[in-house]
């Protein structure tokens, strides 16, 4: 697979990748495996969500709130 990058954006991976220690290559093969591993975890979390909603699994808005809240004060 080949990659076309702007000038500018080669410029900054490898101000990047040598900050990190890397050539640019693995800085970037890092950063795509790391965005499939987040969508999956992503895809599988709406499915869970889904499911549960189809089983009637849901809670009422006061408590999605508190919810939200909590994990903002995180």
């Amino acid at each position: 697979m080949k990659i076309d990058f702007t000038p500018e954006q080669e410029a900054k991976l490898a101000n990047l990748a040598s900050e990190q220690g890397v050539v640019k290559e693995e800085l970037v093969r890092d950063a795509a495996v790391r965005l499939i591993e987040e969508d999956a975890r992503f895809r599988g979390a709406v499915r869970q969500g889904i499911e549960q909603a189809d089983r009637g699994e849901l809670i009422d808005e006061e408590e999605m709130a508190t919810r939200l809240e909590q994990m903002l004060q995180s």
